[in-house]
């Protein structure tokens, strides 16, 4: 009994008394299942004595990546990488999905991406197709990647991520991704990306 606080084992006689606090958690309305005959509602008075209201993960956007981080710090542990950090194009991924399966979803997401990563970041590719292919206007020109979206989105990503090891700079940036400054330029324009990124231009 929840009451008494009493129990008997499977196959006992004998009751025998607990100090336990009970926590039970659910996705459901349980006002709703009662008034639809689904749920006990002598039961839910009796567990009903402090109820913690938790929004889903796609309404807490803020707690997306710390949560995310501290998985990377993790599964990078477990898994002897070191990974530093998330590429701005895999945040944008990121906060953008709606995580109908909330935390545990993201924690499998991210197990994974550590797990296919080969470098110290991880990158768009690295997390799974669900991910990648759900509607992102950020990211992708259309509902689903095409091929041309696809290298273009990876092309964006690597300029992104070089231009902010070289703290903007054209010049250095083009020079590790091997490619001119007017192309490189070109590139910037043609996917818009931050002008806050572009700290130096010499």
């Amino acid at each position: 009994m929840i009451q008494t606080r009493e129990f008997e084992r499977l196959g006992g006689h004998e009751t025998v008394k607990s100090n336990v606090r009970i926590m039970t958690a659910t996705h459901k309305n349980l006002e709703k299942e009662i008034q639809n005959g689904l749920f006990r509602e002598d039961l839910y008075y009796r567990i009903n004595v402090f109820p913690i209201f938790m929004p889903p993960l796609r309404d807490r956007k803020d707690d997306i990546m710390a949560l995310a981080n501290h998985f990377v710090q993790k599964y990078s542990k477990e898994n002897d990488k070191d990974i530093s950090r998330i590429s701005t194009p895999a945040i944008n991924m990121l906060t953008s999905y709606h995580w109908p399966g909330n935390v545990r979803e993201l924690e499998n997401c991210i197990e994974r991406a550590v797990l296919v990563c080969n470098a110290d970041v991880i990158r768009s590719q690295d997390l799974p197709p669900s991910l990648q292919l759900a509607e992102n206007k950020d990211i992708v020109l259309g509902k689903n990647y095409t091929l041309e979206e696809a290298v273009q989105n990876l092309e964006m990503e690597m300029i992104i991520e070089v231009l902010k090891k070289h703290k903007g700079h054209q010049g250095l940036t083009a020079k590790q991704l091997g490619t001119t400054r007017r192309i490189l330029g070109y590139k910037i324009k043609q996917y818009g990306i931050i002008p806050k990124i572009l700290t130096h231009k010499r």
